[in-house]
């Protein structure tokens, strides 16, 4: 009876604590999506998605900035004054970016070469400070680095179907550099619409991100539009079964 008792707030605690990552999972991919719901690191979403794979270089060292900057920023959060809380934390954010552009130079040189200044750009991208600030200075470690992943992969979800896009109908090709990333062997990777298709051009102009960006989030409001529509029915449902109980 005693064991019982004690084991009915652990399992509670266990499936709210489940539930409170679900929901850091879900806002940080979908809900919440820095890119397409609050806007944010519009300057290198826009710049370097005319490819599929310079979309996911960027994200990838995004992901990791936001990762270990939430981290150290959960770590460090109760020694850091708040008056200087702000410029400590652009500080990490800083140190992370020079350390991903060092190795990215030193690892992925062409890559590197391609995505130019949007690298150290980093730094500014207000979705990274933003997290450090609104989330991992008030949540624990395991808290933040979920939250710092499911931000960063939703903002390379975003990065990499955008890039994806530009480049299947510009180029009609989709992955034509993955070699950039993943070697010489990755070349048989590349998928193409075939040698009579000449491309858009518009697509792959700094136009083409626009409009492409644009299409995305109508496609999310949509989408969630639905969804709470059949939230709403499903609930409307419950209750008039219970009406009728």
């Amino acid at each position: 009876m005693t064991a019982r008792r004690y084991r009915r707030p652990l399992q509670e605690k266990i499936t709210m604590a489940s539930a409170s990552y679900a929901r850091i999972i879900q806002d940080g991919l979908w809900s919440n999506n820095q890119a397409l719901v609050a806007l944010l690191g519009l300057c290198p979403l826009l710049a370097v998605t005319n490819t599929a794979v310079n979309g996911l270089g960027l994200g990838i060292a995004t992901t990791a900035v936001l990762v270990a900057s939430n981290v150290t920023v959960s770590l460090i959060r109760n020694l850091v004054r708040n008056e200087v809380r702000l410029p400590v934390f652009v500080m990490v954010i800083a140190s992370f970016v020079t350390a991903i552009e060092l190795g990215m130079n030193a690892y992925f040189h062409e890559l590197h070469k391609i995505l130019g200044i949007f690298i150290p750009l980093i730094v500014t991208n207000c979705a990274i400070i933003g997290r450090a600030e609104a989330f991992a200075s008030k949540n624990n470690l395991q808290r933040s680095l979920v939250d710092g992943l499911s931000i960063g992969i939703g903002f390379t979800l975003v990065l990499l179907t955008l890039g994806g896009l530009r480049e299947l109908i510009g180029q009609g090709t989709l992955f034509s550099q993955a070699h950039l990333m993943f070697g010489s062997g990755a070349e048989a990777l590349t998928l193409t619409l075939g040698e009579g298709y000449h491309g858009m051009l518009l697509a792959i102009l700094p136009p083409g991100a626009f409009i492409g960006l644009g299409l995305l989030i109508a496609i999310k409001s949509v989408i969630d539009k639905r969804l709470q529509q059949r939230v709403l029915a499903k609930s409307s449902h419950l209750a008039n079964s219970e009406t009728a109980t």
